[in-house]
């Protein structure tokens, strides 16, 4: 691979290339993302590449295989173009009919289409997809759109043009200027202006700088970071490029973690792609700017994902946070100037460049700009990675970008943020999205995680769900975090268990608050957000768990009763013969009784039961008025 030694010459290679794309007829773009790869997309990719071949339409008709396209719940997906046909869940052996049916014939294969779960019709077209159509992807732009181990995609897409144009066109300061003004906030979660900590960064003097990405996403249910490294790590090189350019820094190093296994292939493929090509390394596009970037390993430590744990991790050290002042920006990764941003931060980069701060502080909020992406999932029909334009609304998403809830069910509450963060309510629907909207409500924007809850989660179980994520996930290093959170998850198993007291909600309440003013880091002052917005939200629930012993989802074991219909009970015995603490008594051919006193609520005798005669009850008082008690 012949290096580029200029702007023109890149330019030029990119119009070569334009030409050459444009000789096929047709493109199918096939989803290479790690849930569709899950699911065969590759067989998939390759069985139409083979029946091209056979026909001979090989030299029209172009396949790709990308990055996510964003619509997890229905992959794999085949996107056909110039056309724009959409075909959902995807198989290798559906790869004939695509061939045969829409590129011999013009028949687009209808069975293959999505179908709107609101209003049951068939929709073909990608633009008038409910999921896609409220969405605006800039972060997002090139996956589902390149192949994410191909250069050349990328050169086509403008890839590396905005790193010519500022090594060409501008100085440092004039390039940390117009992160600045485009209103750029950090999108791992803090939500720090990019611009004013390039700034900070480069006005430091040292002999060396570095430039870190943080790819050390950890959030249950966040992948947002994973598909944009997977579908387009070109933009997140070249971001890190014109960050080393604008604070003085020639080294980058992406902290990933180890459990991502297909973004790391493409993210060395992708480097060392643009180091043949003199995108990385010595001299960059002829300007005497040199820039390489290196890999850093996680073990899939959730403290990881703040800054100063990242740094000290890199550097084979326990990943542990420290105290703030010196911020990275003065001193980091091996005590020198460090400017760390994550992926998404950096996704937005060269498109900011390229169209300029106003375009960018054009979108969005007065107070946040640009777009978010949010990896939406639970209980909803449409689960998927999107992008919104800052200030949309919980409703908007939910309901329209969302599909609405599985199963008809009732929305009860959403967790954004992830651990974080906290769940909001049917009120909180109509709330813009942004930083400082989401933190009046209680919650938090995070790293993007948002997870829909429906009328059948117990929101005491939910909060129980967080703690035990984060009691597992602290570094331990202060003792609010490593014992505080330890007792909070303590009470809320009493609570679960049907052994709280009144008491227990103000000790709830009150050690939170001590846990938020006192925490090392963001991760033990943010932690006990999830138990705040919950008392706050759902307090009957807490309630009912303390005062009537009853959870009204029946998620919570202890709570629920195993009860035998006396019409149905036909005293076969099978559930007592299989109880293992002797809970059920009753002779042969009469009545069974389970004595909820001594159950110990394992399922055995439901199981076993082929008469559908056991049931669960939420109260015991049903249990008493049958004389079971």
């Amino acid at each position: 691979m012949t290096k580029v030694k200029s702007l023109a010459e890149l330019t030029k290679m990119k119009e070569v290339l334009e030409a050459g794309k444009a000789k096929y007829k047709k493109h199918l773009h096939v989803c290479g993302g790690t849930g569709c790869h899950a699911a065969q997309s590759k067989s998939l990719d390759a069985n139409l590449k083979e029946i091209l071949l056979d026909k001979g339409l090989h030299e029209e008709v172009h396949v790709t295989m990308t990055g996510c396209f964003g619509f997890c719940e229905k992959g794999p997906i085949v996107k056909v173009l110039p056309d724009n046909t959409f075909y959902t869940e995807v198989t290798p052996t559906d790869a004939r009919d695509i061939i045969d049916e829409h590129i011999v014939k013009g028949n687009k294969v209808e069975r293959l289409f999505y179908t709107d779960p609101t209003n049951n019709e068939q929709v073909s077209d990608s633009e008038k997809m409910g999921f896609y159509k409220k969405q605006h992807r800039i972060a997002l732009r090139n996956c589902g759109a390149i192949n994410p181990e191909n250069i050349n995609d990328s050169i086509v897409n403008d890839g590396y043009q905005a790193l010519g144009k500022v090594l060409t066109q501008m100085n440092a300061q004039q390039t940390i200027d117009i992160i600045k003004k485009s209103g750029l906030r950090g999108r791992g979660g803090g939500g720090f202006p990019t611009g004013l900590k390039w700034d900070i960064t480069s006005k430091v003097e040292a002999d060396q700088k570095y430039v870190v990405c943080n790819a050390d996403e950890g959030d249950p249910g966040a992948f947002m970071d994973r598909a944009i490294l997977e579908g387009d790590p070109h933009s997140v090189i070249e971001a890190m490029a014109i960050c080393g350019y604008s604070i003085g820094g020639s080294k980058g190093l992406v902290y990933i973690r180890a459990e991502y296994p297909l973004a790391i292939t493409r993210l060395k493929m992708a480097i060392n792609q643009a180091r043949e090509l003199g995108l990385l390394g010595e001299d960059i596009l002829g300007t005497g700017f040199s820039f390489d970037i290196e890999l850093r390993y996680g073990a899939g430590a959730f403290v990881c994902g703040e800054e100063t744990a990242l740094i000290h991790s890199m550097e084979g050290l326990r990943g542990e946070p420290t105290f703030k002042p010196p911020f990275p920006s003065v001193s980091g990764y091996l005590g020198k100037p460090t400017n760390v941003n994550n992926v998404e931060t950096f996704a937005n980069i060269p498109e900011i460049i390229n169209k300029g701060a106003e375009w960018f502080a054009s979108i969005g909020t007065e107070k946040s700009k640009g777009t978010k992406v949010f990896a939406l999932a639970g209980k909803i029909n449409n689960v998927g990675l999107i992008e919104v334009p800052m200030g949309i609304t919980l409703r908007e998403i939910i309901f329209e970008i969302g599909g609405g809830i599985k199963d008809g069910k009732k929305f009860k509450a959403v967790q954004t943020g992830g651990p974080s963060g906290g769940c909001l309510t049917e009120k909180h629907l109509d709330t813009p999205i942004d930083y400082d909207n989401l933190v009046e409500v209680g919650s938090m924007m995070g790293s993007g995680g948002m997870i829909v809850l429906d009328e059948d989660d117990c929101m005491v179980s939910v909060a129980k769900f967080y703690l035990d994520f984060i009691v597992e996930e602290s570094c331990g290093k202060c003792t609010p975090c490593r014992i505080g959170n330890k007792r909070l998850y303590e009470i809320l198993e009493r609570i679960t268990q049907g052994k709280g007291t009144m008491e227990d909600l103000e000790r709830l309440k009150n050690l939170s608050s001590v846990i938020k003013d006192t925490s090392l880091c963001g991760l033990g002052q943010t932690s006990p957000n999830p138990v705040l917005s919950t008392i706050q939200n759902f307090r009957e629930e807490y309630l009912e768990h303390i005062v009537d012993k009853k959870c009204r989802s029946g998620q919570c074991k202890a709570l629920l009763h195993y009860y035998i219909e006396p019409d149905l009970c036909v005293g076969c015995t099978a559930c007592k013969r299989c109880c293992p603490v002797n809970a059920i008594t009753g002779d042969k051919k009469q009545l069974h009784v389970i004595n909820p006193d001594i159950c110990i609520k394992c399922g055995a005798c439901e199981e076993k039961c082929a008469f559908d005669a056991i049931s669960i009850k939420l109260e015991k008082n049903i249990l008493v008025e049958h004389g079971n008690d």
